[in-house]
């Protein structure tokens, strides 16, 4: 199988990963505007599902390195493969919270919050799992994240007070996503050799992992969002025939966007084999800078905010940046 030999690929394996974790919400808005999120999730699921078995297939079956896939998941035990599709399911309930605060308050309030939290949580976890690198880098970066946040929701107060449509729906909805979010990715890791140039027995390999870790998506989704579609957080109740009904665009875009977040997802745990699980996902989910800038610059999220919000707005982008080069430095 393909392996990461250098930390400096590594971590353009995680810029990849930014890129793909920041961008895919585009693919949301660029369906057809009648088509609910509830609906859209089908098939951004049925695109990670996809996307995790070509790179199994492919890049995981390569090589005279560690273990090829199909013969890394015929050994694994029923602990390993629990682990990681346990990971699965935790980040379907968060991610369908976070795409639902996505269709409420909109990219660049929803991630910068949700995926912000994410991270802080994620990166402790992670560490405190596996510590590799400067404990001091990394926390003084986890700490400007955490500015970044507070910056971003008070932004989109202000911008909401004037709008009068003052609604803390999507701003919660983005918070308990983000708590959840931040625990998925250590189950994941723990179901993996830690050395990918020597596999282990019973564990799994990072594109294994990342398939079981589909699966567990895939299976969690025939109850999370079969649950949602009958009680959604906003709008009427949607169908299965609604779903059937859909334009060939809306499903397209779906697919497209569980293709892009998968290999993000799948370069994420490729990479943390050389840089550590802490800095693989904390690196990654840089990509709330991706996705605050989509919003605020293509989508217009914040045009009719009051004055001084730019201001607000550009000093949480820096606290972001700087957040994520001290957690580059960390290692």
């Amino acid at each position: 199988m393909f392996i990461i030999e250098t930390y400096t690929t590594a971590v353009v394996f995680c810029v990849v990963t930014m890129l793909c974790w920041g961008s895919w919400a585009n693919t949301q808005k660029l369906a057809t505007q009648q088509w609910r999120f509830e609906l859209f999730y089908w098939d951004y699921v049925l695109g990670i599902v996809l996307t995790a078995l070509i790179f199994g297939l492919t890049l995981g079956s390569t090589g005279t390195a560690g273990r090829g896939f199909l013969a890394d998941l015929g050994q694994a035990d029923t602990s390993a493969i629990g682990q990681a599709v346990l990971g699965g399911i935790i980040f379907n309930a968060a991610n369908i919270l976070l795409v639902a605060a996505i269709a409420i308050a909109g990219m660049s309030v929803a991630f910068p919050v949700g995926i912000g939290i994410a991270l802080v949580c994620g990166v402790v976890v992670n560490y405190l799992g596996n510590p590799l690198g400067n404990a001091t880098f990394l926390f003084l970066g986890v700490g400007l994240v955490m500015v970044a946040i507070l910056l971003n929701a008070f932004a989109y107060r202000r911008a909401a007070a004037q709008a009068q449509q003052v609604s803390g729906r999507g701003l919660l909805l983005a918070v308990v996503a983000g708590l959840l979010m931040g625990f998925f990715y250590k189950y994941v890791a723990a179901s993996m050799f830690p050395d990918f140039t020597v596999p282990e027995a019973g564990k799994l390999s990072p594109y294994s992992a990342v398939f079981c870790f589909a699966g567990g998506i895939l299976l969690s989704n025939f109850l999370f969002n079969s649950l949602l579609m009958k009680r959604p957080f906003s709008g009427t109740p949607v169908s299965y025939a609604d779903y059937f009904q859909g334009s060939a665009r809306s499903h397209l875009m779906g697919v497209l966007g569980g293709v892009i977040w998968c290999v993000g997802m799948s370069f994420s745990i490729i990479a943390s084999g050389k840089a550590g699980p802490a800095i693989s996902y904390g690196l990654g989910q840089g990509a709330t800078v991706v996705a605050a800038i989509w919003g605020i610059v293509i989508w217009k999220e914040f045009k009719n905010a009051p004055k001084g919000t730019p201001l607000i707005l550009n000093s949480m982008l820096a606290c972001y940046i700087g957040g994520l080069v001290l957690i580059i430095a960390a290692r």
